[in-house]
């Protein structure tokens, strides 16, 4: 693979950026929106190409997409085709609520996934920090799915992790009596840390979705945060990652910082061109401060 790259300051670290896109024997350019529907790229991507793949689809009707459909079952069925042994393909969702029900979309398309071959890997929960909107018959909507979906197990998992605060148990585990009773733990104060709960709390909105205001010209966005954690405890610098539904090119942007090369399909032209005003000044750049 080509190496056309420049070095961007990240928070004092030096990050590698692919400012120009490189060509993969299959044809494609890396590092680029395709302005067509998925199906279209995926078709000219070899079998096991794909290291990541980082999405959140339009579902039921919660979304504008212009009046396109996607058919689902063909783009599960190109996403394990393309995914590499030990990818992971993360699919962000909810469901509606439509005649007084909510619609099940997403437990379906996660059972669809599972038939196909994927590992429901782990079902995680996207928290959104919002204002809750008064509801008669049922509790405030504040979270969507994001299914961990693997191809195999997992070649990558960098675990992001916590500071904790409080007591653990200390070196000597139990304390006995001069007669041999065992009188139970002893715990000791300190500090640890441990990987993130599989609940991810973010908030929604002007300056803390993205602080890209062209972003916003876009009806749904996911939070970069959401989008870089997940890149980051998927996938390795230079691994590859796809984003079959580009919106406004959030999982780009991530990636780009990331050090990882990637590649976006955005059927819409005005999504693309927005996504398109929104990642250029960072692969422009070459220092961050």
């Amino acid at each position: 693979m080509k190496d056309n790259s420049s070095t961007i300051v990240e928070n004092g670290k030096d990050a590698t950026i692919a400012a120009i896109p490189c060509y993969v024997p299959c044809g494609l350019e890396l590092n680029k929106i395709y302005n067509e529907s998925n199906l279209d790229t995926m078709k000219r991507m070899p079998d096991n190409f794909v290291d990541l793949t980082v999405t959140s689809p339009p579902y039921d009707n919660l979304r504008d997409y212009k009046g396109y459909s996607f058919p689902f079952e063909d783009i599960a069925k190109e996403l394990y085709r393309v995914t590499k042994q030990g990818g992971v393909v993360v699919w962000v969702v909810g469901d509606s609520v439509i005649d007084g029900s909510e619609s099940g979309t997403s437990f379906k398309q996660a059972l669809h996934f599972k038939e196909i071959g994927f590992n429901l890997h782990d079902t995680m929960i996207y928290q959104k920090d919002v204002m809750p909107f008064p509801e008669q018959t049922r509790y405030n909507q504040c979270f969507e799915y994001m299914f961990v979906l693997s191809k195999g197990k997992p070649k990558t998992f960098n675990a992001i992790k916590e500071k904790t605060q409080g007591y653990k148990p200390s070196k000597s585990s139990t304390t006995r009596n001069a007669d041999g009773e065992t009188v139970g733990l002893k715990y000791e104060q300190g500090k640890d840390e441990r990987s993130l709960f599989n609940i991810w709390k973010f908030g929604c909105g002007f300056n803390k979705t993205t602080n890209d205001l062209v972003a916003f010209e876009h009806p749904a966005m996911f939070p970069e945060e959401l989008a870089k954690r997940h890149i980051y405890s998927w996938s390795n610098e230079g691994d590859l990652v796809y984003d079959c539904f580009g919106g406004s090119g959030t999982v780009a942007k991530m990636a780009h910082l990331q050090k990882r090369n990637w590649i976006l399909s955005e059927i819409s032209s005005e999504y693309v061109q927005i996504a398109e005003k929104r990642i250029a000044p960072y692969l422009a750049q070459t220092s961050l401060f």
